[in-house]
């Protein structure tokens, strides 16, 4: 199998090696209740869910890649398209709403013109807004995450975010 996506994350360089997902399998394949488990783990390997990842699943446990499918697409925490190189996570939270977590949002998507759920055009950013990421004291704040971890902004303003996601995208220059 080929992987049609050119911004994939599964590290198969060009087929889907789907061999990172074996051990979570042979842990979760057979015990009931446990997909949500699995597309957990498949997500965290692959950054987000491919049709080819969910086949994959379906040919390992026996469940129907339709049941899987719907799971998937039910849940918000699941993503059926690849995201960018660094996702930002906006807490939408009740602190960071009434610090301002809308003004955040705005100036993210003024900067990089995309909305929430959206990935820049060049593969680099992905926004999502999020219920909560417990870190209230710091509000508004911001997780951004990449394969390599995760950095945390807090006390944000417009300008704030604004220089921060620059920074990054130099980095990326």
């Amino acid at each position: 199998m080929t992987c049609q996506n050119s911004n994939c994350q599964c590290g198969s360089k060009g087929t889907s090696d789907f061999s990172e997902l074996t051990p979570v399998l042979e842990e979760y394949a057979k015990v009931p209740g446990s997909l949500i488990t699995i597309l957990q783990k498949a997500q965290d390997l692959y950054g987000y869910l491919s049709m080819d990842v969910i086949n994959y699943i379906a040919n390992e446990t026996g469940i129907k890649a339709a049941k899987i499918y719907g799971v998937a697409t039910f849940y918000t925490q699941f993503r059926m398209k690849p995201i960018g190189k660094y996702l930002i996570m906006l807490c939408q939270g009740t602190a960071c709403h009434v610090n301002g977590s809308k003004m955040i949002e705005e100036a993210i998507c003024e900067e990089l013109k995309i909305k929430d759920g959206e990935t820049t055009e060049d593969g680099i950013f992905t926004l999502n807004n999020v219920a909560c990421l417990g870190c209230c004291s710091l509000a508004p704040v911001m997780m951004v995450k990449t394969v390599n971890g995760e950095e945390t902004y807090g006390n944000l303003t417009k300008e704030a975010v604004r220089i921060i996601l620059k920074e990054i995208r130099n980095r990326e220059s």
